[in-house]
């Protein structure tokens, strides 16, 4: 979650670096602009100040010189040690600064052994002028445009800095508790619902970990209860599997049953030889189901084997006619008698399940219509019917256990038909058919007819 720390510190350089960049510019030039007529002035005025401090010097000399022949000024008398320097130099007279900061004008004049010296205030202290003169002299452009550059840059870089050093803190402390929601998400979305994230501040982000704390108990809640809930509707499915199972095994004991109390007095033995033969073997039917059903509904394995779908058709059919002789059966084959790849007793049972509601949705006067077709590499064999047919909401819940749209009905037999077509390797599913009614599709996987045997498929 650096990345949005990163990305924060990112929009804060392309937002600040470019209008910094162009208030330095302009600042630069409005100071190049600003110093240009400045520098200009200064020169001026450094030339005007040396004019005339030579000027107040050549006057001031020539008024000492002149009171001094006029006997204005009173000479001071000093021996040739005492100017030393004046005397050693030859010449007639001189001129020379003196006192504090050179205020004072000394005239120097050579007489009989001795030296005179005339002196009298300037008023201006004439090394000091020098001095300016010559520090304004020295003064130069680029220096000068150098230092308020370097200035301007070190102020604005200094506060750019500060800005950026408290904006990096405040992203790392922004960034720190999205990063902790981000890992509690990621562990919450890769199944630990314990997951937890430090509680927050009373910002929006604080209220966002709340929620996520708050959202996560809850679904740590929601999926006990879940569990709970499918441990007990697994149960119950497979009861209700275990109990149409027995219904079927024990529908051919009653018919047989009342076949016997209806031939009474009349019984041969024969036909009691069949029926004792037919109940003792839905009871071992009835046996193996209570035992799978102690074995935690263990199913019979899945032999797949190559079937003659349109043989299969034709056989369900004829045997389903007796039993609704006022409902008209059509069949439509497909040429050429196409071979699937699936378990037999499975197909029987989802075929003899589809003709069955069709038979019955269809009601007496009703057509149901059964068909084979050949799509590529794909068989599927299609049951519609004359009924009423199927809403919306009924074909979304149709294979769902528990779900029946038949009166006295369990909802198992679709669930279980297409469960046995997925265990073949195909499916089941409902469309809209040709006569009105419900209309399912049966795909399987095609074969060439070839031989074929369960130990050759391993």
């Amino acid at each position: 979650m650096n990345r949005l720390r990163n990305r924060l510190i990112l929009v804060f350089l392309l937002a600040t670096l470019p209008p910094l960049g162009l208030t330095l510019w302009t600042g630069l030039s409005l100071l190049d602009y600003k110093l240009t007529p400045l520098l200009t002035q200064l020169s001026e005025l450094s030339s005007s100040l040396v004019k005339t401090g030579r000027e107040l010097s050549q006057q001031s000399r020539e008024a000492l010189k002149r009171d001094a022949a006029e006997g204005r000024v009173t000479p001071q008398h000093l021996t040739p040690k005492q100017a030393a320097a004046f005397w050693e130099s030859g010449q007639p007279s001189e001129f020379d600064f003196s006192g504090d900061g050179g205020d004072q004008l000394d005239y120097y004049v050579r007489g009989n052994g001795e030296v005179l010296k005339y002196s009298r205030p300037m008023g201006v202290k004439m090394d000091e002028m020098r001095q300016q003169v010559a520090a304004a002299g020295r003064i130069q452009d680029s220096d000068l445009r150098r230092g308020f550059s370097g200035t301007l840059l070190a102020v604005t870089a200094a506060l750019w800095l500060a800005a950026m050093g408290v904006l990096v803190f405040v992203a790392a402390r922004i960034s720190r508790p999205v990063r902790r929601l981000t890992q509690g998400l990621s562990s919450v979305a890769a199944g630990d619902l314990n997951a937890r994230v430090p509680p927050g501040g009373r910002d929006e982000i604080g209220a966002a970990l709340d929620a996520f704390n708050h959202m996560a108990s809850q679904l740590q809640q929601a999926r006990e209860r879940l569990i709970h809930l499918t441990r007990l509707a697994t149960w119950q499915a497979l009861a209700r599997k275990m109990a149409h199972e027995v219904k079927n095994s024990l529908t051919p004991i009653r018919l047989t049953m009342e076949e016997i109390v209806s031939r009474r007095g009349a019984v041969d033995d024969a036909f009691l030889e069949q029926a004792s033969q037919i109940v003792a073997d839905e009871v071992n039917t009835l046996e193996r189901r209570v035992r799978a059903f102690s074995e935690f509904a263990s199913e019979p394995p899945v032999v797949p084997a190559e079937i003659d779908v349109n043989a299969m058709l034709e056989e369900r059919v004829c045997f389903l006619k007796s039993a609704h002789p006022e409902v008209a059966y059509q069949l439509r084959l497909a040429p050429e008698s196409p071979f699937a790849l699936a378990d037999a007793d499975l197909i029987k049972g989802v075929l003899t399940n589809l003709l069955e509601n069709a038979a019955e949705a269809a009601q007496p006067g009703g057509v149901v219509l059964a068909s084979t077709a050949v799509l590529g590499e794909t068989l599927s064999i299609e049951v519609h019917d004359s009924g009423p047919g199927l809403s919306a909401q009924a074909r979304s819940t149709l294979f769902e256990p528990s779900i029946s749209l038949k009166k006295g009905g369990m909802g198992l037999g679709l669930s279980i038909a297409r469960k046995s077509a997925l265990l073949c390797g195909g499916d089941l599913q409902t469309f809209d058919g040709e006569l009105g009614g419900a209309a399912f599709r049966l795909s399987l996987a095609r074969t060439n007819g070839a031989a074929f045997s369960p130990e050759a498929a391993q």
